[in-house]
């Protein structure tokens, strides 16, 4: 123990969000309040628990480095070329240390941690409505609960503060605690809050966005996924020191029905959470012969603010209605601003891009099924890499932009983007415009572009009933195994097989003659626990969950481990003839490293040395 400044400073300043439109974010701004006029204040103390929600999904947003996030440091897309060495390419490189790293999550986590302290320390103060005050105190509860996780998912154990609010000259303990023990406290801290009842199931409206008792649900559905995995549940990762933060000492395959239940909770949870499944009310945007756009769903849920109206849809299996509209599958969100910066760090250069978010990988091009569900190498369609999303699974076309894509461009709602190279290429071109050949397409809005005056909706999920639904055939799997399934609440059967088949279903993925879409029948535990990571590849793409997924399934020294490809048309011109030819050529764009150390974050070196009781993650010295 001992006196050392204070890291993480109150900030008294309520935070200013302009543009928010139908949000609870929208506030007033102002600053130098200091603690007695802000909790004296309803406007005020509001506008301080907006503030700790302002940095909810910091750490998976797709700038978060600079030139790219978590996206970047994982098997998905190329970060920006930069002069700067940063946190996502070092982790590509197998370089990343304690003093490069970005201290992001230490510093914004524990702040908004403090604040969490505070907040519910003198609430009682403000002249809020007792039952508005009961809500905001339980949504705070829970944000510092969301704060943990985050620590916990990048480092392991970490120091628990509690319900401690450290001054300039207190002792701050910096004992990290056990992984075990953060588990438990973060699914304690839920659980208290459920047990209150003074959230809702589900928000809609202008509450979209804040804490609901979904929220909850899924959150100890993730802590329980991820403690029930490889790499924490007994895998003896890390030395003597460091075994007791990095996981649980042994491997006990109950924890896996611990996760299993929790998932199952989520699954049942009020609220009317599902699939927004859309089939025949939505058509091409392109066409106008009537057809209806296999998939939209899927895209839709990826920017829940644009669709707003109540959908229904009327499909031989019967009439469906979604009255949340594409909010409908979504239980935690991030609430951004109405701005173009989304499309600015996707959009291709020739559309006002500046690639900020990174360029997707062809390894992950080629993950994605055809329109039968099977693989490109085992379908009855014939896979053309000059023309990608030809009988492809829809997922495809709504998450990669490849050469030919169609996509706005101010005006121009089908703009071509060509990334060939060679006579008459583009600002788009391979090697030029994109390192890959290819850019990102998912959470970018059909109706505006980064060189645009248009500001389409920014506000992403962080949690979505998909990923509930892959939580729940994950851990199903590997506690009943692959032929599990059960009637839920809700009068459906669910099981790994049918998640997977609903999935893919709503994905626009052909049932096929058997109603399997694609996938095997009779598949093992293990053939079935392969087909479960390869769906949250495809449906989770570029929302964060692939740099923790293959660290705790504990197979990124695999996929890690490896070159990364893109893939570069060449434009060839006859010179006798003038005939045009298209080349493909798939090529190595990085060869990635993954070093031992990477399962898990190092802390930052700055903390290290300013606290000589906090110890540092194995493999890092």
């Amino acid at each position: 123990m001992r006196k050392r400044k204070l890291l993480f400073p109150l900030l008294l300043s309520v935070l200013l969000l302009a543009a928010c439109n139908d949000s609870f974010l929208d506030q007033t701004a102002t600053t130098d309040l200091n603690e007695e006029s802000v909790f004296a204040d309803s406007a005020y103390a509001t506008g301080f628990l907006t503030e700790i929600y302002a940095d909810i999904g910091f750490d998976t947003d797709l700038d978060r480095f600079g030139e790219g996030g978590l996206q970047c440091a994982a098997d998905e897309s190329e970060p920006r070329a930069s002069s700067n060495i940063s946190t996502g390419l070092a982790f590509a490189t197998g370089t990343i240390n304690p003093v490069i790293v970005t201290n992001d999550v230490w510093d914004k986590c524990y702040t908004n941690i403090r604040r969490c302290n505070k907040f519910l320390q003198l609430a009682d103060r403000a002249p809020i409505d007792p039952a508005t005050l009961l809500q905001y105190k339980a949504e705070a509860r829970f944000l510092r609960a969301w704060y943990y996780y985050i620590l916990l998912r990048h480092y392991g154990g970490v120091p628990i503060v509690y319900d401690k609010i450290y001054g300039a000259e207190d002792e701050i303990d910096a004992t990290r605690q056990t992984y075990e023990t953060c588990v438990e406290y973060i699914i304690d801290e839920c659980n208290a809050v459920l047990a209150e009842n003074v959230l809702r199931p589900r928000n809609s409206g202008r509450s979209n966005g804040r804490i609901s008792q979904a929220a909850c649900y899924a959150l100890i559905m993730r802590v329980t996924l991820d403690a029930a995995s490889p790499l924490h549940n007994g895998s003896g990762f890390g030395t003597e020191e460091t075994k007791p933060f990095l996981g649980y000492a042994d491997a006990d395959p109950a924890r896996w029905r611990r996760a299993y239940e929790a998932a199952k909770r989520a699954m049942q949870m009020q609220g009317d959470y599902r699939l927004f499944e859309v089939h025949t009310c939505h058509k091409f945007p392109d066409g106008n012969d009537g057809k209806a756009e296999p998939g939209w769903g899927f895209y839709a849920v990826q920017s829940p603010a644009e669709f707003v109206n109540v959908y229904t849809d009327e499909t031989d299996r019967g009439t469906f209605s979604y009255p949340y509209a594409a909010y409908q599958e979504i239980i935690l969100m991030k609430k951004m601003p109405i701005r173009i910066t989304t499309c600015q760090l996707l959009d291709p250069p020739s559309c006002g891009g500046n690639g900020g978010a990174g360029y997707a990988y062809y390894d992950l091009a080629k993950a994605f099924p055809m329109a039968d569900g099977k693989p490109i190498e085992e379908s009855a369609y014939k896979y053309n890499p000059l023309q990608p999303a030809q009988n492809r699974d829809p997922r495809f076309e709504n998450s990669i932009v490849y050469n030919g894509s169609r996509i706005c461009n101010q005006q121009n709602y089908s703009y071509t983007v060509y990334t060939f190279q060679g006579e008459n290429s583009t600002a788009d071109a391979v090697h030029s415009g994109t390192p890959t050949g290819l850019y990102t397409r998912k959470m970018l809005p059909r109706a505006a572009s980064g060189n645009w005056w248009v500001e389409p909706p920014q506000s992403r999920p962080l949690i979505r009933f998909a990923e509930v639904m892959l939580s729940y055939a994950e851990s199903a799997n590997e506690w009943q195994g692959p032929d599990f399934s059960e009637t839920l609440a809700d009068g459906n059967t669910y099981g790994p097989l049918e998640v997977l088949k609903l999935l893919r279903r709503r994905a626009g993925i052909l049932p096929g003659a058997d109603g399997m879409y694609g996938l095997k029948a009779g598949m093992s535990k293990e053939e079935m626990r392969e087909a479960i990571r390869l769906e949250r590849r495809i449906e989770l793409a570029f929302e964060g969950f692939r740099f923790f997924d293959v660290r705790r399934w504990m197979i990124a020294e695999q996929t890690e481990n490896q070159p990364m490809h893109g893939m570069e048309i060449t434009r060839v011109v006859n010179e006798e003839t003038g005939a045009i030819s298209y080349v493909p050529r798939e090529f190595v764009v990085r060869n990635h490293v993954f070093r031992k150390a990477m399962y898990f974050w190092p802390i930052p070196y700055a903390e290290i040395v300013k606290t000589p009781d906090l110890v540092q993650n194995p493999y890092y010295d």
